[in-house]
This record gives C-alpha cells, sequence and structure tokens, in this order.
C-alpha cells in the first residue's frame, strides 16, 4: 500500500532530509587520499547523533555501519572498513537518517583525487540521470516516466543499469511501496499523487547490467568489475509541483 503523507508528515521528512543533506556534505568534505571508510561512518554517526538523529542504516537486518560505502566495482550496500582510501578511487555514499519517527535517504559519489575522463562522464552521466528522474515525478505521472527518463538517458552512453535493485518509497519507514526501477518492466506503474515520497536513485555501471553479492551478504559489485556509481535524492510530490527534499539550500 502506497502511504500519501499529509502536510505535518511532509515537514517532519523535511526537517530529516535536511539533516541528511547537512550529513552527506560534511562528510564529502573529509572524503581525501588517506581517509578509511570507517573514519567517515565515525564521523556520520556522531554528527547525525549529536543532532537528536538516528543513522537509520545502522543495526537495519543487521548492517553495521551509519554508512553504506561503496568503492569502485561495489555498488552499494559497502561496509566501512579500515582500507584507506586512494587517488583514482570513486566511492559512492548512502545515508539514510530516522528524525522524530521520519526518515530520509540519500547518496552521493564522490572521486577521490584524479580519476579518468571516462569515469567522470559516468558520474556526470548518472547525475543528469538522477535529475531527469526527478523532473518527471510529477502529480499525475507514472512511477515508469521517472524509469524511463533514467533508463534512456544512460542507455545512449552504453551504461549498465543495475536490475535487482531500486528507488522506493519513504518517510515514515526507511522502506515503502513503491518501488522505482530505474528501468521500464512489467511491474506495478502507480500515478503519482500529492503526498508521495520518493527516493530516487540510479545506480549506473561503466560496463554491463550483472551484479552479485559478495559473500559479506552485503556488498553488491558488478559481475564484470566494473566502476559503479550511485546518486539518490528524497522527493516529495506536492500539488504545487515537486520538492528535492535531500537538496541543500
Amino acid at each position: 500500500m502506497i502511504r500519501l503523507k499529509n502536510q505535518k508528515q511532509i515537514e517532519g521528512i523535511r526537517k530529516s532530509c535536511k539533516l541528511l543533506a547537512e550529513t552527506l556534505q560534511r562528510v564529502g568534505e573529509l572524503v581525501e587520499v588517506g581517509k578509511t571508510p570507517k573514519e567517515l561512518d565515525a564521523f556520520a554517526r556522531e554528527f547525525i547523533e549529536r543532532r537528536r538523529g538516528r543513522p537509520a542504516f545502522l543495526g537495519y537486518h543487521g548492517f553495521p555501519g551509519a554508512l553504506c560505502i561503496s568503492k569502485n566495482e561495489a555498488v552499494i550496500h559497502g561496509i566501512p572498513d579500515d582500507e584507506p582510501l586512494r587517488s583514482g578511487d570513486v566511492v559512492s555514499i548512502d545515508c539514510g537518517i530516522e528524525l522524530d519517527g521520519y526518515y530520509s535517504d540519500s547518496a552521493v559519489t564522490f572521486a577521490v583525487g584524479d580519476v579518468p575522463e571516462e569515469i567522470k562522464q559516468l558520474m556526470r552521466v548518472a547525475h543528469e540521470s538522477l535529475e531527469l528522474g526527478i523532473r518527471e515525478a510529477q502529480a499525475g505521472n507514472r512511477i515508469k516516466d521517472i524509469s524511463r527518463a533514467i533508463y534512456q538517458h544512460n542507455r545512449q552512453y552504453g551504461y549498465g543499469i543495475v536490475r535487482p535493485y531500486c528507488g522506493h518509497g519513504l518517510g515514515l519507514e526507511l522502506h515503502e511501496e513503491p518501488n522505482v526501477p530505474n528501468y521500464v518492466g512489467r511491474g506495478p506503474n502507480p500515478r503519482l499523487k500529492p503526498g508521495m515520497v520518493l527516493a530516487i536513485e540510479p545506480m549506473i555501471n561503466l560496463g554491463g547490467d550483472e551484479v552479485d553479492v559478495l559473500d559479506d551478504d552485503w556488498t553488491v559489485v558488478t559481475s564484470d568489475s566494473s566502476i559503479s556509481v550511485h546518486f539518490e535524492h528524497t522527493v516529495a510530490v506536492l500539488k504545487e509541483g515537486t520538492e528535492v527534499l535531500t537538496a541543500l539550500d
């Protein structure tokens, strides 16, 4: 069941999203050669908790971190470790926050030091596809309008689109209906209505579509070891238009 949020709930989600945007901005400022994912994770956890929030990923189905930190061929759900970042790494950082009972979710991919032009283009195109997907998240449109915009923009560059994992509803819980795929399939295609809150999140590979899960039962990697990037915003579908809740002011 898709849960439409009222004005009070949207405001609560908005506050959670603001804290999340600030968290990812501060974490991003720390991404540099020599920094470890565990150090980034510890900073995020303290930053969130000092502001009365709770890292929503920490302990979720047993996940051990406040952040999902996925490097290079890792797509999502990377567990923060002690391996220092190196120049040329591509790091996707995904975070969720619960604040006063309201949930937010967002992800950003960072380049560490110098990366090849083809990686810069991959990051640019994937982020553009997020913006195009958000543009379609208007009342009266359907979920597949979002999916189509993301898919077509990335496919024209020949990039792989991750299929087993996708965006989702959220706000009162971390994951709610509906699913928001990054490709157009045969699944449900609900019409977008005011009050819907969605996490839109392209997961795009330099190589093929296929992914595997490592033995840690969390980290998702590209099957062909190609670089993957991940961008995500929480958005609210409103009568007056769509608001990107996790965007910085």
